[in-house]
């Protein structure tokens, strides 16, 4: 699976994360690699192309050019096309290794399995940007790739009923293992945050927690997060190509997780505010309607029973094969940044976390349970 060169250039690169001397001085050079990205708009894209682009790779997008189109200039090539039914412009083109992050919805399994018997022959890798969502069990501490994924036979799905987000991802997976034996990378991210996310899930702390104020944070602190910066994430996925490191990995960060507490923590050195903190039992925001890892409450899950392991990944493989976490204060302060460009409007109107007065009714009715 690997080749004498590609088992040093692995060897090293975990070497210099592990080391005291300067990583600079112990990463071999690498050849420019031929690259196609199938997406390259939207949020993970432009990341994924900018990361690929620094490195000094030949860039190829691949998408509808619907949106984003020119967006790179001249220093990307882009193909338009459709994943479901128009992939005619990528017939007879070579490239090195293709990046697939857009693949994303119930047809997954579909499109990858399209584009992968049509680009078997023209790659030497094909590396799927997957999900944690695919695991059938998030209750092993730690969690590892080890575990099983979900099927229709562990997890079935009513007949006429779309595949779920998770159903989806797994079974594209398995596509592509049939397809190229041997020649398939698998990261199977987090929650994905950092500037110009769209979706606030994460967004939602650092803004709150930089207004300042008696900020409501869900559980007694304990409760771990692991989650991965978008730009940690692609940086990722181009070490993965660079290196033809072939296997199933987890994009999440940092080891074992933080505890929320730390968590909140963090951003708020990285933002820079003051707040006060209110931690309040998670039955009871669930009792009152606010679900953990629901569109009140983004980015936390209840470390017990089935999601006792949801942010409890041990990640050695990855850290070994080249990943990278960075602090969660610099993706707090970057994320707040990139927010306070967007109009007035847009940051009037976040999408995810408490509205002001539905945090101060919790808060409210929180006190009065506990007798303050």
């Amino acid at each position: 699976m690997y080749s004498r060169r590609d088992f040093i250039a692995t060897g090293l690169t975990a070497l210099g994360a592990a080391s005291l001397v300067d990583p600079r001085y112990l990463v071999p050079a690498r050849a420019a690699k031929k690259l196609l990205i199938l997406g390259g708009t939207g949020f993970v894209g432009p990341h994924n192309v900018r990361e690929a682009l620094k490195r000094g790779h030949e860039v190829t997008i691949f998408n509808r050019g619907k949106s984003g189109k020119g967006m790179f200039g001249k220093d990307v090539e882009e193909l338009a096309g459709d994943r479901a039914s128009d992939l005619s412009a990528l017939k007879g083109r070579k490239w090195d290794a293709v990046i697939d992050e857009s693949a994303s919805l119930a047809s997954a399994p579909e499109w990858v399995k399209l584009s992968g018997e049509l680009l078997r022959d023209n790659v030497e890798q094909y590396l799927f940007i997957s999900t944690r969502s695919v695991y059938f069990d998030l209750s092993s501490v730690p969690m590892t790739n080890a575990a099983p994924v979900l099927t229709l036979e562990n997890s079935p799905i009513e007949a006429g009923k779309p595949l779920s987000y998770g159903h989806a991802k797994a079974y594209a997976e398995k596509a592509l293992h049939e397809i190229m034996p041997g020649r398939v990378t698998v990261v199977r991210p987090g929650l994905i945050v950092g500037p110009e996310d769209d979706t606030d899930r994460f967004t939602y702390w650092p803004v709150r927690i930089a207004r300042g104020g008696e900020v409501l944070v869900p559980g007694d602190g304990s409760d771990h997060v692991q989650i991965i910066d978008v730009r940690d994430l692609m940086k990722f996925c181009v070490t993965l190509t660079e290196n033809r490191t072939f296997g199933v990995f987890n994009g999440v960060g940092p080891q074992g997780g933080q505890p929320f507490r730390e968590f909140v923590s963090r951003i708020q050195q990285g933002v820079g505010s003051n707040p006060t903190y209110t931690w309040v039992d998670a039955d009871f925001l669930r009792a009152n309607g606010a679900n953990p890892y629901g569109r009140e409450l983004p980015v936390y899950q209840v470390m017990r029973g089935r999601t006792a392991g949801f942010a409890r990944f041990d990640i050695t493989p990855e850290l070994k094969a080249g990943l990278t976490v960075r602090p969660m204060e610099d993706t707090a302060r970057d994320t707040l940044a990139w927010w306070k460009t967007l109009p007035a409007d847009r940051q009037a109107a976040i999408k995810t976390g408490f509205t002001p007065e539905r945090e101060q009714a919790l808060l409210a009715l929180w006190k009065a349970r506990a007798g303050k």
